[in-house]
């Protein structure tokens, strides 16, 4: 089985985020898409997010009763902040059978070089990109194992419905609807 890994805060989950699962799905050879809610990612401050339980369970309400999507709390257990090869190397361990790859976004393709221990990473797994407004060239653009996928181009971030919510704004269509009734339940963002 062939699951695309998509790591990323989730914090909190959006459209943005199903779209590009499932045009992944519909556009590579990935047969599964894993949201990987990380704990805390190396490169970003820790002190803007809620709690991993949170967001994984707004990722959860998201995805609903998708087959071919589901979030995974994988990185709970693992030591923090969370490496993508770490957590690589204890998935293909725990799923000797599966084949993992990465989806990212082109963004974040052309920092690739500061991820630690990338050269493994690009060796030794599929990357999937999907297209971001802001992004450059990149070295790895030509990279055998880096592939492109056409994806629609939705420009809603997290931090943006942040500040939405903190200004008391609606995020109705921007969120499942069950993840914005989780975030009104639980007064987040405010």
């Amino acid at each position: 089985m062939k699951v695309g890994l998509f790591f990323g805060s989730f914090n909190p989950v959006h459209v943005g985020h199903l779209i590009l699962a499932q045009t992944a799905l519909n556009q590579t050879e990935l047969d599964k898409v894993w949201f990987i809610i990380s704990p805390q990612n190396p490169f970003k401050e820790k002190k803007n997010l809620l709690a991993e339980y949170d967001r994984l369970r707004m990722a959860e309400l998201a995805i609903g009763d998708h087959l071919d999507i589901q979030a995974s709390n994988v990185e709970f257990s693992l030591p923090q902040p969370s490496y993508t090869i770490d957590t690589l190397t204890h998935l293909r361990d725990r799923y000797s059978n599966y084949e993992f790859s990465l989806i990212m976004g082109q963004d974040n393709l052309q920092y690739l070089d500061r991820w630690k221990n990338y050269e493994a990473i690009t060796k030794y797994y599929q990357i999937y990109v999907y297209p971001r407004i802001e992004a450059g060239p990149s070295p790895f653009d030509e990279h055998p194992n880096v592939h492109f996928f056409e994806a629609p181009l939705l420009n809603i971030s997290a931090s943006y419905l942040r500040k939405l919510v903190k200004e008391g704004k609606a995020i109705t269509y921007m969120v499942d609807k069950e993840v914005e009734n989780y975030i009104e339940k639980n007064a987040l963002f405010r």
